[in-house]
């Protein structure tokens, strides 16, 4: 049992579940803020005994050992009989309460008056902390001499709590709610000079120019006749600013914004207890938001989503799993992933949590809407096929896609007639979404089923944020093959128009980047200059720094791929846009980005640029190693690596890692790895290589496909 103290107010003991402990008599209570003052060391049994009689009793030891079985009981009730104390334990000649920093209300005030912070962090964690007094500290020992010190540094750090409040107001722009808490304050403890300084400030900056100037006036007063002394230099300045006008004196420019976050951060700490489930979906909508500031932001996020999972999951709550899980719709358009342990975890939780969720409950939804992105026919009456129809820009099914679309809840039952959607298949649309998502670039089967299923369900379910969610995960499973720009660009369309339709900003902005990437693939880059221009305009609206990343890679890759610049320049480019990435937390986009775009711009120019080759190519090792000994003249470990190469992953780079392999190929004459590449590559033949990233190219495939002819 977690037990927590009170001494600021009436000494005080509660349990768990906040309910409070009978201490008994006066002498328990004493023992206990005795050991508390000593904070956690031991008070020998001999002083214990001076401190709680002035003139002890013969058997004073004795009557101190009942008291402290008795509080030893109440402590901990739950203890077996003659197991040891773990709370307030016997050590060496005397006894200590061991109890845990945050489980005095006394320590914690401490810490949070003293601790550090912006304005917009100390203002509600002073406030909060401030609240916790119910009285004068150690109440019921006003008089005691072991109580007397204690009680006058917690007094003292009161006082400095409430100045320190005010000044935190005063540097959000709250100057007007710091007056009337400073002028009580300044009634009860006229002789702090900090405590009329802040007041007198406050009333400054709430235009009461002549009332702050009285304030001071009256503090010199008492000051001079009470005790003789002026006022010290902080006094004095101010009123000598006040007169002129001093600039500094004008409010902090911190605003309303900050202010209303930080008290409603700290009123969701106090009102929301500390195991309940709803901490849990709501830190899931904070990480959401702090994924797409980039940085920390982003890293933070994907530990603290794990985290979360797991949580939900130890509470064997399966629908909680199932919202925590799917709650976390952070678009994405990269499809390599950043951490692959991370993105298993997630999806065999999900999977999990899809073998258990109980089936929804039927409800009654509007029928589905024809989509530009599917071939799903909007009646009511589709077969099990239909159901499972594919849609434009993705992966054909599976023969066991319709059993999987069965057991997800979209397909039709036997007789034909389709079966209503309930609550849960929205959670369960959010899960196939997920695993969608976490699966990209893997060339894992159950990615496109998923995003299918996803798809489905959506469209059915008539959700905006849920179908947004789905055709990201159907945009990462656009990737079986090459050729399939026109495609993922039909899904970016249909993203931009259902975004802007229903005001989903951060999906707007995937659809741009999808578009982006898409019409640089088809080689139309006033198009893509248009997409561009548009997601740098939605970002810089809504703060998304992570967009100016894709965009200024992007303008890098136009620079290269319309050969406006000599190669210096665009290798330039290329560096700029790579320092970009260093400290966005996208590992995944960035680990060997730099080195692979400069190996494909010295492939197409005869001109020498620096590209290294010991660079570390990390993911593309496979498919740049061969070419990288080639040029070394290690012909024969070149034609060995070029034998073992894999098929590349299906992700945005597909093309490009084929070109790679081509040109390897064709420079060893290995004509089956020739016969593979031209096989890969001819539904591509329309493309640039590598420019359906957005970030590098190889040239046209078409080209690729004459050298391997």
């Amino acid at each position: 049992m977690q037990v927590t103290f009170g001494v600021l107010g009436p000494v005080a003991a509660w349990d768990g579940a906040g309910d409070p402990i009978a201490l008994k008599g006066p002498r328990h209570r004493a023992v206990l803020a005795r050991l508390i003052v000593a904070r956690r060391r031991v008070v020998p049994v001999a002083h214990l005994v001076t401190d709680l009689w002035e003139d002890p009793p013969p058997d004073a030891v004795g009557a101190l050992r009942t008291f402290v079985a008795a509080l030893r009981r109440a402590l901990e009730p739950q203890r077996p009989p003659r197991s040891p104390a773990r709370l307030l334990v016997t050590e060496g000649p005397g006894y200590a309460l061991r109890a845990e920093p945050d489980a005095v209300d006394a320590w914690r005030f401490e810490r949070a008056v003293t601790a550090s912070g912006s304005p917009a962090d100390v203002l509600p964690r002073v406030e909060e902390a401030l609240g916790w007094w119910r009285g004068p500290a150690y109440a019921d020992f006003s008089d005691e001499p072991w109580a007397r010190a204690e009680r006058s540094r917690l007094t003292e750090l009161r006082l400095h709590a409430v100045e320190r409040q005010a000044e935190a107001r005063l540097d959000l722009g709250l100057a007007g709610e710091a007056v009337p808490d400073l002028d009580a304050h300044v009634a009860e403890h006229p002789w702090r000079e900090e405590g009329w300084r802040l007041l007198a400030l406050a009333l400054y900056r709430t235009g009461r120019q002549g009332d702050a100037l009285a304030v001071l006036r009256r503090a010199r007063e008492l000051l001079v006749e009470h005790l003789g002394v002026d006022p010290g230099p902080g006094l004095s300045r101010l009123e000598a600013d006040i007169l002129h006008h001093a600039p500094h004196l004008a409010p902090g420019r911190q605003g309303p914004a900050d202010t209303v976050w930080a008290r409603a951060a700290a009123a969701y700490d106090r009102s929301v207890p500390s195991g309940a489930r709803a901490r849990l979906e709501s830190t899931v909508g904070l990480m959401r938001d702090l994924a797409v500031t980039g940085g920390g932001g982003l890293r933070a996020a994907r530990e603290h989503r794990v985290a979360a999972i797991a949580a939900a999951e130890e509470l064997g709550d399966v629908e909680l799993t199932a919202r925590v899980i799917g709650a976390y719709d952070v678009p994405a358009i990269w499809t390599r992933l950043d951490d692959p342990d991370q993105a298993s975890h997630v999806i065999a939780a999900a999977e999990r949590t899809l073998a258990t969720l109980p089936p929804s409950t039927p409800t009654t939804l509007p029928p589905s809407t024809p989509s530009p992105a599917t071939t799903l026919p909007p009646d009511t009456t589709a077969t099990p096929a239909e159901m499972t129809a594919v849609p434009a820009g993705t992966a054909p099914l599976p023969e066991h896609a319709t059993a999987a679309s069965e057991s997800s809840g979209a397909a039709a039952p036997a007789d034909g007639t389709r079966s209503p959607l309930g609550a849960r298949d929205a959670v369960r649309a959010r899960l196939l979404a997920t695993i969608a998502l976490e699966s990209r670039g893997t060339n894992a089967a159950r990615g496109p089923i998923a995003a299918r299923e996803a798809e489905v369900l959506a469209r059915r379910l008539d959700d905006p944020g849920l179908l947004a969610f789905a055709l990201n995960g159907v945009f990462m499973q656009t990737f079986h093959r090459t050729g399939l720009a026109p495609d993922r660009d039909a899904i970016g369309a249909e993203l931009i128009a259902l975004s802007a339709r229903h005001g989903l900003v951060t999906y707007e902005v995937l659809g741009h980047l999808i578009r982006l990437q898409a019409r640089s693939a088809l080689a139309d880059f006033e198009g893509a200059d248009t997409h561009a221009t548009a997601a740098d305009h939605l970002a810089a609206q809504h703060e998304l720094p992570l967009v100016g990343v894709f965009t200024q890679w992007y303008r890098a890759l136009r620079l290269d791929a319309t050969g406006q610049a000599p190669p210096q320049e665009v290798e330039a480019a290329y560096r700029s846009a790579a320092a970009r990435l260093d400290g966005a937390g996208m590992p995944g986009l960035e680990h060997g980005l730099l080195p692979l775009a400069l190996l494909c711009l010295r492939l197409r120019h005869t001109s020498p640029t620096s590209a290294d080759d010991g660079a570390d190519f990390g993911p593309y090792d496979p498919w740049t190693r061969p070419l990288v000994l080639l040029r070394l003249g290690h012909r024969h470990e070149a034609a060995a690596k070029l034998r073992d190469v894999p098929d590349p992953p299906r992700d945005l780079l597909l093309e490009a890692m084929w070109c790679l392999v081509a040109r390897a190929a064709a420079a060893v004459g290995d004509r089956e790895t020739m016969a593979r590449a031209r096989t890969a590559l001819a539904p591509a033949a329309a493309e640039l290589a590598g420019a359906g990233s957005g970030l590098l190219t190889l040239g046209p495939v078409s080209h690729h496909l004459d050298l391997l002819r």
